[in-house]
C-alpha cells in the first residue's frame, strides 16, 4: 500500500467513527413497540401493540383509546396521573415522567383511518 494512501485511509476512518447514532432505533409506523414501561404496568389487562386483542376484554386497546376525538397527550398524561376514577384493577401510580412516555407512545398509535370495533 502507498504512504500517500494512509492519510486518506485514515480521514475515511474517523468520519466513519463519527458518524451519528441515534440513541433509540428509529421506528417505523407499522412497528410501533411499547415501551418496557407500557409493557409492564398497562399490557397485563390493555392490548398495548398490534394485533390490539386486550387481554381484559373489558379493557380498551390502546388504539381505541389513541384514536379518541379531542384526546392530546397533556390530557391523557394528566388523566394517568391525576385521575381518581380508575377501575379497581387499575389501582397503582405513575409519576409525571412516566405518564408522559406512556401518553407519547399511546398516541404513536393514532390511525386517520381507525374504525372502532362495533
Amino acid at each position: 500500500m502507498s504512504k500517500s494512501l494512509l492519510p486518506l485511509i485514515a480521514l475515511v476512518s474517523a468520519l466513519a467513527a463519527c458518524q451519528y447514532q441515534p440513541s433509540e432505533p428509529a421506528r417505523s409506523a407499522s412497528a410501533k413497540t411499547p415501551p418496557a414501561l407500557v409493557q409492564g404496568v398497562c399490557g397485563d389487562c390493555h392490548a398495548v401493540e398490534t394485533p390490539f386483542l386486550s387481554p381484559n376484554p373489558e379493557a380498551p386497546s390502546f388504539s381505541a383509546i389513541a384514536n379518541r376525538e379531542g384526546l392530546s397527550e397533556e390530557t391523557l398524561a394528566s388523566w394517568l396521573v391525576d385521575a381518581h376514577n380508575y377501575p379497581e384493577l387499575m389501582e397503582f401510580e405513575l409519576t409525571q415522567e412516566e405518564a408522559q412516555k406512556v401518553a407519547t407512545y399511546m398516541l404513536t398509535l393514532r390511525d386517520e383511518d381507525y374504525e372502532p370495533d362495533p
